[in-house]
């Protein structure tokens, strides 16, 4: 970028978008290639990754309040209304002039000044239309409202009350809000719950109805404010090399925002889960934005990227050092490396996947990290007659098997345009496949640790019942779902008031506290 002015944050979300086709690509590796373009890394980031979240709510808006089809629109003008409309919805705290201006400016620029008035027109036709861009949920209608994700809080770094006025403040910025504009252009939320969550959260209506009916209404309104939020980055600090406490002391010397998360009960509530000598108790939530491998640490191996939820697998396992474990579907081997630190890095694991390119960012991870217990072996090698029956010498196989990412939809933003129920269906073929190959793999009274990062009940409950109808030599030794959740449980407005109690399925299921993702773990054990 030497000699050449940076680009504008929203210049680079229209190249993006110009680019991204949501049933073909992602729109990560394109951000990558293009982010060098700009100084405003993170917040082109943002527009990317929120416009494509929210994009049939923000579609909806458009439509509805421009009187135009969005057929009618050029694809590479509807992407800039889109981020401008985008903007206008869920960042309150950007001036209305500001996003309207240099949309105009880009349409200029990119399509010629024949577009100037037509893309003026719409975003100002949207902005007369707004009401309120910052109006708490409780006190609004919900059919003319779009919630805003909380983000904002993470932006506050080192925020103190000091004052009642500091107080009013930092409860404007906790409350539950929204964009509110002058008329109904929702569904009702009450008479047709699925239409209206499908609209106002950019998700599959079939989706929707799934949930509704296996979690109600509420914890599927939580689940979908989950699915839209901008998700927290939290590190895992490697064991073998530091303590949790050693990693605080170098992000505060090097000003980092963070805090320091109890992953003990931050999503089951049982201070037990994590009761295993080499595993940390706590994790470190990094507040403010910066790139992963910029921070202090990475280069040396302290700490590997993981979500709370997708670090209770291998805490609820329990490995040993005298254990002998296989990693099914290893790639890219971030539980790989925890089942490593996990047992001091004393187990013999054995590492594969069936994708050959992803199982290189496996020996990448273990090779950052300083692990020696581990040893790739590819998945055709890895079938062969000696790692089966009657030679089987695994006491473990985790198996994280490919699923829906329906527990991680913040994070993988292309799966809502993506997943189909027909997909779904073909995937439980696949981990019925992978469970029944794991189970032909271990020694007597070995374990198999099922998981996955969706919530759909196919892939998880289901499937492990039938595989133990079928394989009664196995037993469950237990089953955890966890939900997607946000900071925390919202209020919404609605003419009856919903249970406060969260999901309980089987009394096994949990909702959390905390910013986290969905994801299912079955404990199995070999007679």
């Amino acid at each position: 970028m030497a000699g050449l002015k940076p680009k504008s944050a929203r210049t680079i979300a229209i190249k993006v978008l110009n680019q991204f086709d949501p049933k073909r690509n992602y729109a990560g590796p394109i951000l990558n290639e293009l982010l060098h373009e700009t100084d405003q890394k993170q917040r082109a980031t943002d527009l990317v990754l929120g416009t494509i979240r929210n994009c049939r709510a923000i579609d909806t808006v458009i439509s509805t309040f421009s009187g135009r089809p969005l057929k009618r629109i050029p694809g590479k003008l509807l992407n800039i209304i889109r981020i401008g409309t985008f903007e206008l919805i869920y960042s309150p705290e950007t001036g209305q002039h500001s996003i309207v201006s240099e949309a105009v400016e880009n349409a200029k620029i990119l399509l010629g000044k024949k577009q100037v008035s037509f893309v003026n027109a719409i975003l100002r036709q949207i902005t007369r239309r707004i009401t309120n861009r910052r109006v708490e949920l409780s006190q609004t209608n919900p059919k003319r409202t779009l919630y805003q994700p909380r983000t904002n809080w993470h932006r506050l770094r080192r925020f103190e009350i000091s004052s009642s006025a500091d107080l009013s403040c930092w409860n404007n910025w906790c409350e539950a809000i929204g964009c509110e504009f002058d008329r109904d252009f929702l569904p009702d939320p009450e008479s047709s719950p699925d239409d209206y969550l499908s609209i106002a959260f950019s998700l599959p209506r079939w989706l929707i109805k799934n949930w509704l009916s296996e979690f109600g209404e509420e914890s599927t309104r939580q689940i979908c404010l989950a699915s839209n939020r901008k998700p927290s980055i939290y590190l895992r600090p490697n064991s073998l090399k530091a303590t949790t406490q050693d990693l605080a002391e170098k992000f505060q010397r090097a000003d980092i925002d963070f805090e320091i998360v109890d992953v003990r009960c931050s999503i089951s509530g049982d201070r037990r889960v994590s009761s295993i000598e080499n595993q940390e108790s706590s994790m470190i939530r990094v507040k403010s934005p910066r790139t992963i491998t910029e921070l202090p640490g990475f280069a040396e191996g302290l700490f590997t990227v993981q979500d709370i939820t997708a670090s209770q697998a291998v805490r609820i396992l329990k490995p040993q050092p005298n254990w002998t474990i296989l990693d099914l579907c290893a790639a890219p081997g971030v539980k790989t490396t925890q089942l490593a630190e996990a047992t001091g890095d004393s187990a013999k694991i054995i590492a594969t996947d069936i994708d050959t390119e992803r199982l290189k960012k496996v020996r990448e991870n273990t090779s950052r990290l300083g692990i020696n217990s581990v040893d790739i072996v590819p998945y055709e090698e890895l079938l062969d007659s000696k790692f089966k029956t009657p030679n089987s010498k695994f006491d473990c196989v985790l198996l994280d098997v490919p699923c829906s990412n329906t527990g991680v939809l913040a994070r993988r933003i292309e799966v809502r345009y993506r997943i189909k129920p027909r997909a779904v269906k073909e995937l439980t073929k696949t981990q019925s496949e992978l469970l029944n190959t794991a189970s032909q793999m271990l020694k007597p009274h070995g374990k198999i640790c099922y998981s996955t990062c969706s919530i759909q009940k196919d892939e998880n409950s289901v499937l492990i019942k039938d595989f133990l109808q079928q394989n009664r030599g196995f037993e469950l030794e237990s089953e955890n779902l966890t939900l997607p959740s946000t900071e925390s449980r919202t209020s919404w407005p609605s003419a009856n008031t919903p249970k406060s109690q969260a999901f309980d399925y089987d009394s096994q299921s949990s909702t959390g506290a905390g910013d986290h993702d969905g994801g299912y773990i079955a404990i199995l054990t070999a007679a």
